[in-house]
């Protein structure tokens, strides 16, 4: 796909943020359409959609959402992908593959690690076990082998520790959302930009 790091910035609700993410040069951004602090109405989304250039993907997510739901937000705001982050099955990714997004399968690391590819997904992302709470899974311990690629690290990265797990796993990406918060849900434009530079210069 590309050879840099891909890097992913998600939950944004505003304009600054979006803007500040596309300045700040971030492969894809996401939209939060399940239930969290940092959702997204689709009147909000398709606003916020339209503000990113057609370089870089925009992402709607979703958790244990109906197949029908998923499909009628992701075309009603114009996301060009969608992440499932639920206990979703084969069926989702089989039907919303023939819409022709690319599919994110978001689940948690564990043992054994998830393979990517399992349920057909385009991109995997391993995920922390409770999503969105920003504490990192142990990406650290020395046994820890890739999922296969495409995949995306999540899990309580931050500016200060992105560098530290890029260099130990290896990702083809990364994903950040709780990690450029000043406030649970609230972005901090300063962090968005600290975590892009930190992340570039790991890779």
């Amino acid at each position: 796909m590309q050879n840099h790091l891909f890097i992913k910035v998600c939950g944004l609700r505003t304009e600054q943020d979006v803007d500040k993410a596309v300045e700040a040069g971030a492969d894809a951004i996401g939209f939060m359409f399940a239930s969290s602090p940092r959702r997204v109405d689709a009147d909000t989304a398709i606003r916020l959609v339209r503000r990113v250039p057609s370089t870089v993907m925009t992402v709607g997510v979703f958790r244990d959402q109906a197949v029908s739901e998923v499909s009628s937000l992701a075309n009603l705001t114009g996301v060009r992908a969608v992440q499932l982050h639920g206990n979703e099955g084969r069926t989702h990714y089989t039907e919303l593959g023939q819409e022709g997004r690319t599919l994110i399968r978001g689940t948690a690391y564990r043992d054994p690690v998830p393979r990517h590819g399992q349920l057909g997904e385009d991109i995997l992302l391993l995920d922390a076990p409770t999503p969105g709470a920003g504490i990192p899974w142990d990406w650290s311990r020395k046994t820890f082998q890739s999922p296969g690629s495409p995949w995306l690290l999540a899990g309580g990265l931050t500016p200060g520790n992105v560098s530290d797990a890029v260099q130990a796993t290896r990702p083809w990406g990364v994903d950040v959302s709780s990690g450029i918060e000043s406030t649970r849900g609230v972005k901090d434009p300063a962090l968005i930009e600290a975590f892009i530079k930190a992340a570039r210069a790991a890779s």
